[in-house]
């Protein structure tokens, strides 16, 4: 399990959870299911979701699937159960000079509204190789502090066939200054929303001694 890490942003980042999956050898044949990375986040290709496979997502505990397809793939990769679950679906292009970055934000908005209504999510692609990989990837990476690198090795350790194209890659990289610029710099709005809040108590506290050594030191109109 990765460690708990603290930068000098003051950010402190909790530990990877281990999924509940058991671990098992990696076998050529699984890359077609799909593969729980942290509790409750499972990756894999479309054939995890086809028609065919409901009962295995129920089972599962599936709730919401991010579909991510080009529109090429649109005909044959697509929402097959819109009455079962929620679902997000992106045009995103396997290709190294797709933008794939700026998609980042709203998956892990999407995510975390899964987590935060306590369900499981599926995030796949066609193969579940490149594009699905690359967003699970920088969701690890955002949400426990940790590097492309790091959070690359651990994805792959769920499921060993992952490999972002170098496009992606490059972006994945480039993301760890910018998602850490952007926690810093809500991490310091709100430490700045606290002093305030802590600076207007200690304002009407003080006010309050004031008025009340105010009426203390007023004579009395009336004998006691």
């Amino acid at each position: 399990m990765i460690q708990q890490v603290q930068y000098m942003d003051s950010i402190t980042y909790p530990p990877i959870p281990e999924s509940n999956e058991q671990s098992t050898d990696w076998a050529y044949t699984m890359r077609r299911d799909m593969q729980e990375i942290i509790p409750g986040l499972f990756l894999g290709p479309y054939s995890a979701a086809l028609k065919t496979k409901l009962d295995n997502l129920v089972n599962k505990g599936i709730t919401h699937i991010v579909c991510i397809r080009q529109n090429i793939e649109a005909h044959f990769v697509r929402p097959n159960f819109p009455d079962h679950f929620s679902y997000l679906v992106l045009d995103i292009a396997d290709h190294v000079t797709e933008n794939i970055i700026h998609h980042f934000p709203r998956v892990r908005e999407f995510i975390d509204d899964c987590f935060n209504q306590c369900g499981k999510i599926l995030v796949h692609g066609n193969a579940g190789i490149s594009r699905s990989a690359s967003l699970v990837i920088a969701y690890v990476m955002e949400k426990f502090g940790i590097s492309y690198r790091k959070a690359f090795l651990f994805v792959q350790q769920k499921r060993f066939c992952i490999n972002p194209n170098e496009g992606f890659a490059q972006q994945l990289i480039e993301y760890e200054p910018i998602y850490r610029a952007r926690l810093s710099l809500q991490n310091g709005q709100i430490s700045s929303q606290m002093g305030l809040l802590k600076r207007k108590t200690r304002d009407d506290e003080e006010e309050e001694r004031s008025c009340d050594q105010s009426l203390l030191s007023y004579p009395r109109m009336f004998p006691t």
